[in-house]
């Protein structure tokens, strides 16, 4: 039995959490920036990373009373260590390794991208090894196949926006605010289906891989082609939800079907959207399938998933107490098979 406190600060949201072997979540909380980023259009790295250091220890102190434990009661700390911004890295391993050094615990650094991977496993139910996996962020847009902890091969993967950026760079073009991707799906529902369309890119190129800059090309024709009321900018945003979504859920139709596995698991931000989730649940059930989802609360960045992830690495590994620290802002998830 482990009690691991997991930090995440890779971007624009500090996650605390505290994740116990036997008992599950103790508790998790999240401070978002995006109040602070939305007056930029977009996330401005220094800020971000000041202000990590601003609210990582309050966090941790939060997560300890509400799970009234001590600091000495823990027995490893879990740490974003990459992908993400150099400097909003450095906040929480810093403090994680210090934080790991005084109570001479472990420290353990976690692939952001294994954290969303493996979230849906803090869910009821969850997937068994091995499954597909959708990895749909800001970021990334990834097919993977899953065959335990650390273990991954790569399918398929974006040649050049994510779905995410597809969703918040759309939205930017119809006058949405920072992030737009949430506030994109929402106009969408007052949208007329079929009045725009768009083009799917690569949805018959024959492999997994996406890409989706030429959708954002499409909106900005189609919203400089059009007089932008209130309908108009509501079609438009349908138009592009159904064409990212499409693209994605059969993509992973087609993953599930080479693969000749049964199950999927859709990780990430985007994979929030209702219509996503909708549309991939169907299908999977027309070809046999099962999908599983994480909880709302741990589609976008969170502690939870982090100290999760470094539950799991712990019972896989002997816990080194080495507190010397580096972090990687590029960081192929495929290169944990090798470690």
């Amino acid at each position: 039995m482990e009690l691991i406190l997991g930090i995440e600060s890779s971007c624009d949201e500090t996650g605390v959490a505290l994740y116990h072997t036997e008992r599950g979540l103790l508790a998790h909380v999240l401070h978002s920036q995006i109040a602070m980023h939305n007056e930029y259009g977009g996330v401005v790295p220094e800020l971000a990373s000041r202000d990590h250091v601003r609210y990582v220890l309050p966090l941790i102190r939060e997560v300890a009373a509400q799970a009234d434990c001590q600091l000495a009661d823990i027995d490893a700390i879990a740490y974003t260590q990459g992908p993400g911004l150099s400097g909003a890295l450095l906040v929480g391993a810093g403090v994680a390794c210090s934080l790991a050094y005084s109570l001479n615990i472990p420290a353990l650094g976690i692939h952001h991208l294994e954290g969303h991977l493996l979230s849906p496993l803090l869910s009821k139910p969850a997937p068994d090894f091995p499954f597909i996996a959708l990895l749909v962020s800001g970021g990334h847009t990834q097919l993977m196949r899953v065959d335990g902890v650390g273990r991954y091969t790569l399918l398929g993967e974006t040649l050049d926006d994510a779905a995410g950026e597809a969703f918040d760079k759309s939205a930017k073009l119809l006058g949405l605010n920072y992030p737009g991707g949430a506030e994109l799906s929402q106009l969408a529902k007052r949208g007329t289906s079929g009045r725009f369309k768009f083009p799917r890119p690569m949805l018959h190129s024959g492999d997994l891989n996406f890409s989706f800059s030429g959708l954002k090309t499409a909106v900005l024709t189609a919203s400089k082609q059009n007089a932008l009321d209130e309908q108009t900018r509501a079609d438009i945003a349908c138009a592009a939800q159904e064409a990212i979504v499409d693209v994605l859920a059969t993509k992973a139709m087609t993953a599930l079907k080479q693969s000749g596995l049964k199950q999927l698991v859709v990780a990430g931000g985007v994979g929030a959207n209702q219509l996503l989730r909708k549309q991939l649940s169907t299908s999977a059930k027309n070809i046999g399938c099962q999908v599983f989802y994480p909880d709302l609360e741990f589609c976008t960045d969170n502690g939870a998933m982090i100290a999760f992830a470094g539950a799991l690495r712990l019972q896989q590994q002997d816990a080194k107490r080495d507190y010397r620290f580096n972090v990687k802002p590029r960081w192929d998830l495929q290169e944990l098979n090798l470690e």
